[in-house]
């Protein structure tokens, strides 16, 4: 019956993130562009999520469906013009990353962007997967360079604390290129919560707790200008960030 119960809750959850989703994306972001100047338009943008997710997220721990375990969150809160790099538990993780960091982009598919309830949303402070590797760069280092944190699954995967996927070199080809140093974030579940081909309505009989810990920063501008080969540099910060979130 408990686990009916939390199902319930979870459908009802996300149907308050999709009605607030649908406000921020036809009423906000569309009035923003008449009331907020120009050069202002990204900070408010990136507020608005960061405060609406917040909500969204304190609403769940209410509601005991997730409890989070943060051991340094004051650190985590003050993360600035950073390359985050998190493991990945839960489809939620950006969500809960987004609401506790200001000032923060991530990397977000392209066929979220064509979803007509996020596109306004994701298309203000949001860069898709799918654009070719010079746009990529391009997009990643004006964010950074205006000041945004921007977070990346290295794995690409959604996986479980003991699981290790192989990392991706895509975070260390943006920190070269931006020359921004990265900062790892271990970020486990100690059960299954919107995993892999998991209903969104699928819910256990126990709250999930989720575990954060930032770790060392890593010092990518250190690793320039030891004057190795681009390879080699991506190679030994990919290996960083493998070492790092998996130790």
């Amino acid at each position: 019956m408990l686990k009916y119960w939390r199902s319930f809750l979870t459908l009802f959850s996300f149907l308050i993130f999709g009605i607030g989703a649908c406000v921020v994306n036809f009423t906000v972001v569309p009035l923003a562009k008449y009331f907020v100047k120009q050069e202002n338009l990204l900070d408010f943008y990136s507020d608005v999520v960061h405060r609406t997710w917040k909500f969204f997220v304190g609403w769940l721990c209410l509601i005991r469906l997730i409890r989070l375990d943060i051991k340094n969150v004051d650190e985590i809160k003050n993360i600035k013009n950073k390359i985050i790099v998190a493991t990945h538990p839960s489809f939620i993780d950006v969500v809960i990353l987004v609401g506790l960091i200001p000032k923060t982009t991530c990397i977000a598919k392209e066929a979220l962007s064509q979803n007509p309830i996020m596109s306004n949303i994701l298309n203000t402070i949001f860069i898709t997967s799918e654009a070719n590797i010079e746009e990529f760069k391009t997009q990643t280092k004006f964010m950074l360079d205006n000041g945004f944190n921007l977070i990346i699954f290295p794995s690409g995967i959604r996986h479980r604390k003991g699981e290790y996927p192989k990392i991706k070199k895509g975070a260390s080809t943006i920190a070269l290129n931006a020359k921004k140093n990265i900062v790892p974030i271990q970020f486990f579940a100690d059960g299954d919560f919107l995993f892999i081909n998991q209903p969104v309505w699928a819910a256990d009989k126990k709250m999930v707790t989720f575990s954060l810990e930032k770790l060392d920063e890593i010092d990518v501008l250190a690793e320039i200008e030891k004057g190795e080969t681009e390879i080699v540099q991506k190679r030994n910060i990919t290996k960083m960030i493998e070492n790092s979130l998996y130790k």
